[in-house]
């Protein structure tokens, strides 16, 4: 095995076939209202990472009821909050819409993207109130473990909010995926290796890989337009995630090895737009120098 695919786990667990719901629950973004900063991250559309989620429902639960009626031959669901900050509101709030999505026996997992600056023990505490009726796991976006890269892309927190955020979800036994992202602007080689090693640090459960691709009407797409900002070469992509996979605990799983951006909305580069053959070219390399998953891993 080259390296832990989530698919795979997902059928050794459950021993079924489940299939994802991508939920846009309403949620904004503290630097997008003003709270830490305005205009989002720099490579961020205006729908978050929720640009391909069909939003024509009026509500969580009839997003939700939709899809259970018209998605065949799946046994079970994970309910997946992922656009913009889906821990970015009071208590209350957060249960609510979290419930609207829990109603159906079919939902065996809840999962929850957010940001680190927005997990506190508060949502920690109702995140883990859930692990009685599905499993539960959270995903906080890092990018990158440089925080001279994190104020150049407007993240609007620094690692030690990563930090505090990781603490906090391991004392209530919360599973984290953590997100990163490969040639952001200004990165070199030793900014992956040392993001590598950060989140080393950490027991981590999951990852997410993404490549920085420009977005239509983003910060990003003004840099790029403007000769500021050039997106790394397929090759140099594949490398770069070889890298992380060899460097990394062979215990993590593997969420993604890459982004999606939907066509209408994508400036550069068109190599997104070709996804199956990134992973085909990663699986090639890899074959080819007789690596896998934590191959170069130290555990720290």
């Amino acid at each position: 095995m080259l390296y832990r695919r989530y698919n795979e786990y997902i059928k050794q667990k459950y021993n079924a076939r489940i299939k994802k719901i991508c939920i846009d629950a309403g949620f904004t973004c503290p630097n997008r209202d003003g709270t830490c900063g305005v205009g989002g991250c720099i490579f961020c559309g205006e729908r978050g990472a929720g640009d391909h989620i069909d939003i024509t429902s009026h509500s969580i639960r009839e997003h939700v009821e939709r899809y259970l009626r018209y998605t065949r031959r799946v046994d079970g669901f994970i309910a997946y909050f992922q656009s913009f900050t889906n821990t970015y509101a009071p208590v209350d709030v957060l249960r609510e819409r979290y419930d609207a999505a829990l109603f159906d026996k079919r939902i065996v997992a809840l999962a929850i993207a957010t940001r680190p600056d927005c997990v506190s023990e508060d949502v920690a505490q109702l995140i883990q109130s859930y692990k009685s009726r599905v499993d539960v796991w959270a995903e906080l976006g890092l990018q990158t473990s440089n925080d001279n890269t994190a104020r150049l892309i407007n993240r609007g927190y620094d690692t030690g909010a990563f930090e505090n955020a990781c603490n906090i979800l391991k004392k209530y036994d919360i599973p984290i995926v953590v997100h990163i992202m490969i040639g952001l602007p200004g990165e070199s080689d030793n900014e992956l290796k040392n993001t590598v090693d950060y989140i080393n640090h950490f027991d981590m459960q999951g990852i997410k890989i993404h490549n920085t691709y420009v977005m239509k009407n983003t910060r990003l797409e003004e840099l790029y337009l403007n000769g500021e900002y050039t997106p790394i070469t397929m090759d140099k992509y594949t490398d770069s995630v070889i890298y992380v996979l060899t460097h990394i605990s062979p215990e993590i799983v593997i969420h993604r090895l890459t982004g999606d951006c939907p066509p209408d909305k994508l400036t550069a580069p068109d190599r997104n737009l070709r996804k199956e053959d990134i992973i085909s070219e990663i699986t090639r390399k890899m074959e080819e120098r007789k690596v896998f998953q934590g191959c170069y891993y130290t555990k720290k």
